[in-house]
């Protein structure tokens, strides 16, 4: 059953802590856990996938422990792909910390719901380095359980230090109780910019897409709620902006704004092109702390979300690159 609104959403305070405390943790797991990551990927299953056309790709599965919080890290210039996570046992998560620069993370894929219940990220990711970095057909739609604020997981992290660019395209995440993608972080800090294009979202808590700092878009992506999952913003453009929404389709069913723009007190501005969005809720849009929506004349109000072109709707689609 879907979750109603929160009352009483992210405060300055509340968020802030969180970012300190999840890079804390990314920081610290990834370094505490080069020795796992690298037995990780040395322990995998290789798997070979028939694409349907008489061609295949192969993959490595990496099997969580029933129980077992792993951390796999991704250097600078290395490249993590063709892999599928399987976090089907009770108890396992794993978290793909990339924190360098120009690294690429794509083919990839976590199966399987977290139900840890504790706070943290599927990918806890930034380029520190002035650089442009890349997470490419990735599959997180599985989710997470245990949607608490103290517990909440979040798909995608971009951490505060980010003062590179990420391309995030072809991702399918669902069902994250803090933020599908949360990308927020680095207009109040390393001031880097991200661009997700030719993404799905659907029945995330908070916010699917969550951006902030200044030349951050969200572009041909899709956000769907409906009645199975968490109740949350479809784009929440944070400050300082302006970022762009362009060519998205933002099919809320009534049950959160498809857009909102301002928090903690800082304004911004988000400037929309050929978006369709849902107005069942308070008329789809919210303005606060001075900020700015502004809707181009090709914006309308009838959405469709749909699964964008090369989105993987299943592990194996990602991790074979299908």
């Amino acid at each position: 059953m879907a979750q109603n609104p929160r009352t009483t959403e992210a405060t300055s305070s509340s968020t802030t802590d969180r970012n300190k405390r999840l890079t804390r943790r990314s920081y610290v797991r990834s370094l505490a856990a080069v020795a796992t990551a690298t037995m990780a990927t040395g322990a995998t299953t290789a798997v070979t996938a028939d694409d349907g056309t008489g061609s295949s790709e192969s993959y490595d599965t990496i099997e969580v422990s029933a129980g077992e919080d792993r951390t796999i890290t991704v250097e600078s210039g290395e490249t993590f792909e063709n892999v599928l996570i399987d976090c089907t046992a009770e108890g396992a998560r794993a978290t793909v910390a990339a924190h360098g620069t120009d690294w690429t993370i794509r083919n990839v894929a976590i199966e399987g719901q977290f139900d840890v219940g504790a706070p943290g990220a599927a990918f806890g990711v930034s380029d520190t380095g002035g650089g442009s970095s890349t997470v490419e057909n990735v599959y997180l739609a599985d989710g997470s359980v245990k949607g608490g604020a103290a517990t909440a997981e979040t798909g995608i992290w971009v951490s505060p230090d980010h003062s590179g660019h990420i391309d995030f395209e072809r991702i399918n995440v669902q069902g994250f109780p803090d933020n599908g993608i949360y990308a927020s972080a680095p207009g109040g800090a390393g001031g880097g910019t991200v661009h997700i294009d030719s993404c799905f979202a659907a029945n995330c808590y908070v916010s699917h897409y969550r951006i902030g700092s200044a030349g951050s878009k969200v572009t041909n992506s899709s956000v769907l709620l409906d009645d199975d999952g968490y109740d949350g913003r479809g784009i929440w453009v944070w400050a300082p902006g302006t970022c762009e929404i362009e060519g998205c389709q933002l099919e809320m069913n009534g049950q959160h704004y498809a857009i909102s723009a301002g928090a903690n007190g800082n304004g911004t501005t988000a400037e929309v092109t050929e978006t369709d969005y849902d107005t069942g809720f308070h008329s789809g849009i919210k303005e606060r702390d001075g900020s700015n929506v502004e809707l181009a004349s090709d914006v309308g109000t009838d959405p469709e979300a749909f699964v964008p072109s090369g989105v993987p709707t299943t592990p194996e689609d990602a991790a074979s690159g299908n």
